[in-house]
């Protein structure tokens, strides 16, 4: 693995109040969009992209059982997606897997006619925010 550039994230640890229910969503739309299996134990798992990775942990010193995007902390986690056809294949998938569409209404330009994306919320209160790869943007 070559030597990651100086201020990319490492890694990323989300406490979780029912592991299970993290890796049926938040498992499966990693691994849905390449990330492998890191670290397995009792209580958490990771999951590796390149040199970053992202944790989930079900910690005995949570002091709730929901996250609230809305409270300062973390609000969401943005992915790039390969295209608006991607997006959408997740986005169906992903009500299988304890994801919920957000702003129906409004998809896939919830953030305006230039941003094609789904936003999606699990049953624990986490949001993820699909982000189709616009052609000039790639390299």
């Amino acid at each position: 693995m070559n030597r990651p550039t100086s201020g990319t994230l490492h890694h990323i640890e989300l406490w979780v109040p029912d592991l299970d229910r993290a890796i049926a969503s938040l498992g499966w739309l990693l691994e849905a969009l390449g990330y492998t299996c890191f670290q397995n134990w009792n209580c958490g798992r990771s999951w590796r992209l390149g040199p970053t990775y992202l944790v989930v942990e079900q910690s005995p010193a949570l002091t709730t059982d929901r996250h609230d995007r809305c409270r300062p902390g973390l609000n969401h986690l943005a992915f790039h997606v390969e295209d608006d056809t991607m997006v959408e294949k997740l986005a169906t998938e992903a009500a299988r897997h304890g994801w919920h569409l957000m702003f129906p209404d409004r998809h896939p330009h919830a953030a305006g006619p230039q941003h094609y994306a789904a936003y999606l919320e699990n049953d624990d209160g986490f949001e993820v925010e699909l982000v189709a790869i616009n052609p000039s943007q790639r390299n």
